[in-house]
């Protein structure tokens, strides 16, 4: 029997299993257009499916969902799951970011488009080598070039970084306040790392009581066991 025979209702959990079926064999999230055009339905459809899907997994208390990702779905596993996941993915696990990657990711999300030269004013490092492993790792990419003199390269966060967060849209990043400190704790930084000038007063007395030392102890050498000089 043929789909437009089928009762409405069936129709509808026919697509939703072909939906299924073609997220979970991508490798990549699954745009809404192209799931519509695969099934031959709506979008605005398909998008009520997709969540109607979601919801449903989330009542029966799966350890998948599915989730809306960089602009398209796909089946990822549930949050209260992460310490068993990441057991079985960092099993024997060595390549990961390091915390100078991390800072330099961190910087071109929310800064880009941002330069090499940029990114080296804020870590106050050459950030070239960096700058390199993410773009291998598919993390960062070469998104257009500078209008100013010398044209340079500007980069910005890809899909791929989008897919390993977990979140739909750069819109979606924690806001960066959460992360800055409070202005007394910045103040009591500052404090700390100040540097107090010295009086020139100050010197001359140090200089005076090392020449005293200097000279009490050359003549302490200067003479014998019965304090005697020594000629």
């Amino acid at each position: 029997m043929s789909d437009e025979l089928l009762p409405v209702e069936e129709q509808i959990a026919s697509f939703k299993r072909a939906i299924e079926a073609v997220i979970i064999v991508s490798h990549d999230p699954v745009p809404v257009d192209l799931l519509a055009q695969l099934i031959e339905q709506p979008v605005a459809s398909v998008e009520r499916w997709c969540e109607e899907l979601r919801s449903e997994y989330a009542t029966q208390g799966r350890g998948f969902e599915l989730r809306r990702v960089a602009g398209g779905y796909r089946y990822q596993t549930h949050p209260d799951q992460t310490p068993y996941v990441e057991r079985f993915v960092l099993h024997d696990q060595k390549a990961r970011l390091s915390g100078a990657a991390l800072e330099t990711l961190a910087i071109v999300a929310y800064k880009q488009p941002i330069s090499r030269a940029q990114v080296a004013s804020i870590r106050g490092v050459d950030p070239d080598g960096v700058i390199r492993t993410l773009q291998a790792r598919g993390y960062i990419d070469e998104i257009g070039r500078d209008h100013g003199p010398g044209q340079a390269i500007l980069f910005g966060t890809t899909a791929q970084f989008l897919e390993k967060l977990g979140i739909d849209t750069l819109d979606d990043l924690p806001p960066i306040a959460e992360f800055i400190p409070d202005a007394d704790v910045v103040e009591a930084l500052e404090h700390g790392l100040r540097v107090h000038p010295i009086e020139l007063s100050d010197l001359s007395e140090a200089s005076d009581r090392a020449q005293a030392a200097s000279t009490s102890e050359s003549a302490v050498e200067q003479t014998g066991d019965d304090g005697a000089p020594i000629t």
